[in-house]
């Protein structure tokens, strides 16, 4: 359970976000270490797809974390699993400076990070049918019911996300609230493109570590939910994926 603010999904009046502006203080640390790890590890946006074998300097499958808050999990992940490369977006400042410190630290090779609305990267950047997966954990659960449109897991987005899956490419998903878990499901079971992996919930998947706030919340008798749905392998690419927008 991390930062939540980066990835919640604001009004529909106004211009499709994955975030909401927030002030958050950056301290030193991550002011120096974005400066000096962004040249390295930073992928510019630009409206035009990115050459992600340029960017990470081999082929490898190709892992997209959506709001990745300070880094931590996605610096686990990355660790763990080297065959993989992880491609974070996150629009703030602390939580980029903290990722840039735990790949430094680490010695990450296999970690790039993008700083941008994750809408816009996913409509311009990333190819349709290119991604092995996309990590979505703990976004901004908006519990209050007249906020609920503002919730980041919703038809237009889910269908973005589908159309830049490969076949048999998965999406993960975890919130720690209920209501959201179950339009998770209601949402992505009702995108054809894809299938639940499981009936219901899933377990929580190796790949995901357990943070030390989800670990408290559990022995607080708090429960998480994780939602893993997966591309049909027989869905082929469209004219829609080509051209997928929000609007």
């Amino acid at each position: 359970m991390e930062d939540r603010g980066s990835v919640a999904a604001p009004d529909r009046e106004a211009s499709i976000r994955s975030f909401v502006r927030r002030q958050g203080r950056v301290s030193n640390a991550q002011q120096r270490y974005r400066e000096q790890m962004m040249a390295s590890i930073g992928v510019p946006y630009r409206a035009a797809l990115v050459d992600l074998d340029a960017a990470f300097a081999r082929t490898a499958p190709r892992i997209l974390e959506i709001g990745f808050g300070m880094g931590e999990t996605s610096a686990v992940i990355a660790a763990r699993h080297p065959e993989n490369d992880y491609l974070g977006i996150e629009v703030h400042t602390p939580g980029v400076g903290s990722l840039c410190k735990l790949v430094a630290e680490l010695g990450l090779q296999n970690q790039r990070i993008i700083q941008h609305d994750a809408v816009e990267v996913l409509r311009d950047m990333i190819a349709p049918a290119s991604l092995a997966g996309v990590h979505i954990f703990f976004p901004d659960p908006w519990p209050k019911k007249r906020h609920h449109k503002r919730r980041l897991l919703q038809e237009p987005f889910v269908a973005l996300l589908a159309s830049r899956l490969r076949p048999g490419g998965y999406l993960h998903c975890a919130t720690d609230w209920h209501d959201y878990a179950e339009q998770m499901l209601r949402v992505l079971a009702a995108e054809a493109r894809l299938e639940n992996t499981v009936a219901g919930f899933a377990p929580r998947p190796e790949h995901r570590p357990q943070t030390k706030f989800e670990q408290r919340g559990l022995r607080l008798g708090h429960a998480v939910w994780d939602v893993v749905f997966r591309r049909r392998q027989g869905s082929v690419e469209t004219e829609d994926d080509r051209q997928d927008q929000l609007a």
